[in-house]
C-alpha cells in the first residue's frame, strides 16, 4: 500500500513519492518562543511526530527539521513588558517548549535551528530574490513583491488584490501588497548588519532560508498549523520561488485545538498550559488525546473529552498489563490502511481497540500474546506504547487511580463475558457491586464506560 497525503497546495490526496528514494525530508514550523506552551501549541509536535514514525516504519531515512523562532515582534514586546532582555525571554520559553515536547514523548528533530543563528543565510537568500527582480530594499527594509511571483496565493486560495500582509510599521513600500523580509533597525531593538543597513529578520524569510539550508532547494514535506497558511507559508513559498528554488512538494496543515468552537489563544483567555493539563492526566494520556483526532480536524477541548481519551488509553494499557510483557510484532492490515490514508489516526485507534477487544474476549493465552504484540506495534507508531521504555515507568496514574482502573476494567470484562454467555445473574451481580462501590457504568457502542459517582 502507498502512503497518500492530503496536499494543502493542490487540495488533493496525492501518493507520497519522495525526492530521494529511500529518504524523506520534512520541515515543521516550530515554536515562536514568547510564552509557556499550551496544548494548542504542541498539537503539531504530536501530529507530525506520528507522521515521522510512520515514514520510518516504511523504511525511509527521515531528515526532520523543526525550527525555533527566537526573534519576533511578540517576543520583543513581551520581554519589554516584563523588563527582561529579549534573548533571555526567548531562551527561557524555548526551554519550556522543550520540556513540554519531552513530557509528551515528541522526539527531538534531526536539527532544531534558531532564526538568530541563520542571519547570514537570510541575507544571501534576500540578495538572490532581489537579483531575480522579485524584491527591493528601501530605507533599510527589504521587501518581496508578490505581484511579480507566479502562483502567489495558491496555497491559501486567496486573490492577491484581497490580501492584507499586516506590515504597517515599515517605510518605503512600493506596493501595499509587498511584504517585509527584513526590518530596519529601531532604537532599543536587536539588529544585525546587512548590505542594506542594520536590522532584524522578518518572520517569513527565516523558515525559507533554514528549510532550504538543511533540506535542499526542493524537499518533500512542509508541515505546520492551519493558521500559518497565510501569510507565513504563502510567503515562504513566494520567497523560495522568487529565489529559484522548488521548495516543498507536499504541504500538511494540522487543525487547531478549540474551546467552544474558538481557537485557543491568550486573547480569548482560554489557554490551557501543558503543565496545568498534566495536573489532570498523565503525559502519555495527554499525548494520546492530542493525537487521537485526525491531524487536519479541529480538536474541541473539554475536560470530559480529555478524561474519556485517558480512559480509552487505560483500557489498552490494562489489557497489555494483564497479558504481561510481550514483544512488538507487526500492525494489522486495517491499521496500515488507515495510516496510509493521510495518517488517519481515528481509524487506526479504532483498529487498536478492536484488537484489544479480541484479546479480552479470548481465553487462549497464545492468542492473547499474539494480539498484544500487534497492539504494542500499533501503539508504538502513535508514540504511546505502554510497554515502551518511554512510558513503562509512568504506568500507575496519579495515586491509586490507575490501580482502580485496572480493577474496574477487569470487572467490566467479566461482566461482558457473562453477558456473552447469557449468564445474566453474574452480569447483574458485577454491575451491582460496581454501583455499590460508587462506580457508574454506561453501555455504549464502543463498550462499557465507567466513572466515579
Amino acid at each position: 500500500m502507498t502512503l497518500r497525503i492530503f496536499d494543502t497546495n493542490t487540495r488533493s490526496l496525492r501518493d507520497f513519492v519522495p525526492v530521494k528514494e529511500g529518504h524523506a525530508s520534512v520541515y515543521l514550523c516550530g515554536a515562536t518562543v514568547q510564552s509557556i506552551p499550551h496544548i494548542g501549541h504542541v498539537r503539531s509536535g504530536v501530529a507530525f511526530d506520528i507522521l515521522r514514525n510512520w515514514l520510518e516504519a516504511q523504511g525511509l531515512d527521515v531528515s526532520f527539521v523543526r525550527n525555533v523562532t527566537d526573534i519576533d515582534d511578540k517576543i520583543l514586546r513581551k520581554a519589554e513588558e516584563h523588563g527582561r532582555p529579549w534573548w533571555e525571554w526567548a531562551a527561557t520559553h524555548e526551554r519550556h517548549f522543550q520540556w513540554a515536547y519531552d513530557q509528551l514523548g515528541v522526539r527531538p528533530p534531526s536539527i532544531e535551528p534558531r532564526a538568530t543563528g541563520h542571519v547570514t543565510e537570510m541575507v544571501e537568500y534576500m540578495q538572490r530574490i532581489i537579483d531575480n527582480g522579485h524584491g527591493y530594499a528601501s530605507d533599510g527594509n527589504v521587501y518581496a513583491t508578490p505581484a511579480t511571483i507566479p502562483g502567489y496565493g495558491q496555497l491559501s486560495g486567496q486573490k492577491l488584490d484581497e490580501m492584507d500582509q499586516g506590515d504597517t510599521d515599515g517605510t518605503g513600500k512600493k506596493d501595499p501588497r509587498d511584504f517585509a523580509m527584513w526590518k530596519a533597525a529601531k532604537p532599543g531593538e536587536p539588529s544585525w548588519p546587512t548590505p542594506w543597513g542594520r536590522g532584524r529578520p522578518g518572520w517569513h524569510i527565516e523558515c525559507t532560508a533554514m528549510a532550504t539550508k538543511y533540506l535542499g532547494d526542493t524537499f518533500d514535506i512542509h508541515c505546520g498549523g492551519l493558521d500559518l497558511q497565510f501569510p507565513h507559508h504563502e510567503n515562504e513559498i513566494a520567497q523560495a520561488h522568487a529565489a529559484g528554488d522548488g521548495f516543498a512538494n507536499y504541504w500538511m496543515h494540522n487543525g487547531w485545538v478549540t474551546m467552544s468552537g474558538e481557537k485557543m489563544s491568550k486573547s480569548l483567555g482560554n489557554v490551557l498550559s501543558v503543565p496545568n493539563i498534566l495536573e489532570i492526566v498523565r503525559p502519555v494520556e495527554l499525548r494520546y488525546y492530542l493525537g487521537s483526532a485526525h491531524y487536519r480536524s479541529m480538536l474541541e477541548y473539554s475536560e470530559a473529552a480529555l478524561q474519556e481519551a485517558a480512559a480509552g488509553y487505560r483500557r489498552i494499557e490494562s489489557f497489555l498489563e494483564r497479558v504481561g510483557q510481550v514483544e512488538k510484532t507487526s500492525w494489522t492490515p486495517a491499521f496500515e490502511a488507515a495510516m496510509n490514508d493521510d495518517i488517519s489516526v481515528p481509524r487506526a485507534l479504532a483498529e487498536i481497540h478492536n484488537t484489544v477487544r479480541a484479546g479480552n474476549s479470548t481465553t487462549n493465552k497464545e492468542e492473547q500474546i499474539r494480539l498484544a504484540g500487534q497492539v504494542r506495534a500499533m501503539m508504538a507508531i502513535l508514540g504511546v506504547d505502554p510497554q515502551s521504555e518511554q512510558w513503562a515507568s509512568t504506568s500507575g496514574a496519579s495515586g491509586g487511580e490507575h490501580a482502580l482502573s485496572v480493577l474496574v476494567e477487569a470487572e467490566l470484562e467479566r461482566r461482558a463475558k457473562a453477558r456473552a454467555d447469557k449468564d445474566w445473574a453474574t452480569a447483574d451481580q458485577v454491575r451491582d457491586r460496581l454501583i455499590e462501590a460508587g462506580i457508574d457504568v454506561t453501555d455504549t457502542p464502543d463498550g462499557p464506560q465507567w466513572s466515579l459517582s
